[in-house]
């Protein structure tokens, strides 16, 4: 299937099941995080799994390359981003599977019903305050800062749309690691896997995945540290495997 593209949007292979997306380098284009956050995710085939602030769609697309799932919804705020991750959507042939709404992180318990999904995914922004930012509506600010929602804002309309003992799985960065915690336990999402991922065996972790469960018991393993290269531009087999090379 083909579909139109707009200004500087291209078309890139997401190496799964033949799916393509269209992104737009003058916007924002998927990072490492979100395809990390796939890979350490799972669900079923019979599951419902909505991702928070899907972009252009990334995720969704690779968790239904990857698990199949029953339904995927993805809920993103700016309508450009939104745009190209229903045209992808379409592009792959995958529109009676996954949805694309536009709307708010923080309005989403008036979009969708209570209780209603399996999974929840979230690759969220990561940067606190709007230092050195020079225009806030700018599509990669949105992405980057927390501009138009906060992490308690994602754990709070996480907490209304899981069902009791359902899954929550996000990226995030290290240094706000307790923050994340504290909040996490606050909504009674309880934390019950976490992997630190490092550039470099010999540098300091720059992201952390996490899962946590609805009413889960307080119990949490921390998995091995995935490592991303061995050396500059190499990656490890782990990181092979993930992006499915």
């Amino acid at each position: 299937m083909t579909v139109e593209l707009k200004g500087q949007e291209r078309v890139d292979e997401l190496q799964r099941n033949g799916y393509r997306i269209i992104q737009d380098p003058e916007r924002f284009c998927f990072g490492m995080d979100a395809v990390l956050l796939t890979g350490f995710a799972h669900a079923g085939q019979e599951e419902t799994l909505l991702d928070l602030g899907t972009g252009t769609g990334i995720i969704p697309l690779l968790m239904e390359a990857k698990y199949h799932c029953a339904r995927l919804v993805g809920l993103e705020i700016q309508p450009e981003s939104a745009d190209m991750a229903l045209r992808s959507v379409e592009l792959n042939g995958l529109s009676e599977k996954i949805s694309i709404v536009t709307g708010d992180i923080k309005e989403a318990d008036t979009i969708f019903p209570s209780a209603s999904f399996d999974c929840v995914t979230c690759n969220p922004p990561y940067m606190i305050g709007h230092h050195g930012l020079t225009n806030l509506n700018e599509p990669k600010a949105i992405a980057r800062h927390e501009i138009l929602c906060t992490f308690e804002d994602v754990a709070r309309q996480t907490a209304k749309l899981l069902r009791p003992g359902g899954h929550f799985f996000l990226v995030h960065r290290p240094f706000r690691l307790a923050e994340i915690m504290v909040t996490l336990t606050k909504y009674k999402l309880e934390p019950k896997r976490m992997q630190l991922v490092y550039p470099y065996v010999d540098k300091e972790p720059n992201m952390v995945l996490l899962e946590a469960v609805r009413g889960g018991n307080p119990r949490m393993t921390v998995e091995k540290p995935l490592i991303v290269y061995s050396e500059p531009g190499v990656y490890m087999p782990e990181i092979y495997d993930i992006y499915g090379y």
